[in-house]
């Protein structure tokens, strides 16, 4: 089988380590890739929302299965382009991808088909805003209506910084058209647990829980990121299968058939789990996390879900734990250099049990440099928690370029954890 892999971060380079052990693959594009991919699959220098061309690249190609990864293709209606050409597509439709790309749509949605979240406010201008802000005061959680890559969510300890969120995203506009509309909800406390599921109609098969690490900074400090970090098992009493029960009767309600993955971002709190937000595709960098524990062929696992028949497919699971470790620019999630030299990666991807995935970086004068915010993605395997973590770390240490930046305590809440 032919497969294009669209997307070119840490998580389509993951997908594509995995889709390249299936038995049924015999060539492998991604569009528009990155050096680490390019070891793997011929890139193609197309970007994520050139649908058009992509779609007509496909058709040329014969491609016989297409994998989206990043949510601003699904919201930009890939999957239905492709859907018109009669090609198989892993990956939901535009309006479904709805889910991610408007808060407003998807808060409105939990709300009205009664799935656990936090209480909200939604506003078109910035005063009224201000006044429900007021009304509720801190901590508040602001959040942009529309993509803006991880970081239009804004945990607000104070009125002030609120306020200052709502000039920032509204007035400033400094995720541009995605924030014309705001969210503005209750501050949910407890664990956050990432949770994916292939899902295709009326079928839900519900990957591995993960946790991400989403604040820039040791001991979740600082600015949130697209994330920092991942681990998977994560060693708490997840039980989401009411949520995703609840969500995808919601959908067939609202005449809306979804295939791919629906990732929930949950939050463990002291009355029930709560939805803190849809994904509509694989987390980043969870997938760095989930994936290397997949004890089955994700080219068949794709399929199904896509051709409708996932309800018979069986999801199993290897044993142990991974842990992914994300390696950043300096400055990151503000403003951060590009062009930096990448030394040591032979020798990182040479370690038993680690693995190196691209996110941020390209070549240029025959060397791998930087090119984005999250550089890299170091994950380790190991039998348990401690063992993968201490394999990640291993390999980031032989990893340098200027202004590196990791946090030191990715999966570090699993070991207290388990150390209890």
């Amino acid at each position: 089988m032919k497969i294009l892999v669209i997307g070119g971060g840490g998580r389509e380079h993951a997908l594509i380590w995995k889709l390249a052990q299936s038995r049924h693959v015999t060539k492998l594009f991604c569009a528009p890739g990155n050096p680490g991919i390019s070891e793997l699959a011929e890139c193609v220098p197309l970007e994520i929302t050139e649908v058009a061309k992509l779609a007509a690249f496909a058709t040329e190609k014969g491609i016989d299965l297409t994998v989206v990864g990043p949510e601003a293709a699904l919201c930009a209606g890939i999957a239905d382009a492709f859907q018109a050409k009669n090609l198989r597509v892993f990956g939901p439709t535009q309006s479904a991808a709805r889910l991610e790309g408007s808060k407003v749509f998807s808060k409105q949605f939990l709300l009205k088909h009664n799935v656990p979240t936090a209480a909200a406010g939604i506003f078109d201008n910035p005063v009224d805003a201000r006044a429900y802000v007021r009304k509720h005061g801190a901590p508040i959680v602001v959040k942009a209506d529309g993509l803006a890559a991880g970081k239009g969510v804004i945990v607000a300890q104070t009125v002030a910084e609120a306020d200052q969120a709502i000039v920032d995203i509204m007035e400033k506009r400094a995720f541009g058209d995605a924030g014309r509309q705001v969210v503005i909800e209750e501050c949910l406390t407890g664990e956050e647990v990432s949770v994916m599921a292939l899902v295709s109609g009326g079928a839900v098969k519900i990957l591995a829980p993960a946790q991400d690490h989403k604040r820039v900074g040791d001991g979740d400090t600082g600015l949130n990121t697209g994330g920092m970090g991942a681990y998977s098992p994560v060693g708490l009493p997840v039980d989401a299968t009411e949520i995703f029960a609840r969500t995808l009767a919601g959908l067939k309600a609202d005449g809306i058939d979804y295939r791919g993955v629906l990732y929930a971002g949950l939050m463990l709190t002291p009355t029930g789990v709560k939805v803190l937000e849809f994904n509509c595709r694989f987390g980043d960098p969870e997938t760095q996390a989930v994936v290397p524990r997949m004890d089955f062929d994700l080219v068949e696992a794709c399929i199904a879900t896509a051709d409708g028949t996932l309800e018979k497919f069986e999801l199993k699971w290897k044993p142990g734990a991974a842990v992914c470790v994300v390696l950043t620019a300096g400055g990151y999630p503000g403003n951060y250099e590009r062009g930096q030299v990448i030394t040591g990666l032979p020798a990182a991807s040479k370690l038993a049990n680690v693995t190196v995935f691209h996110a941020g970086t390209q070549f240029q004068n025959g060397q791998i440099v930087t090119a984005g915010g999250r550089v890299l993605g170091v994950t380790g395997i190991g039998g348990d928690i401690a063992d993968a973590m201490r394999r990640a770390y291993d390999g980031v240490k032989w990893i340098q370029f200027a202004g590196v930046h990791y946090r030191r305590d990715i999966a570090a809440r699993a070991l207290h954890r388990t150390s209890k």
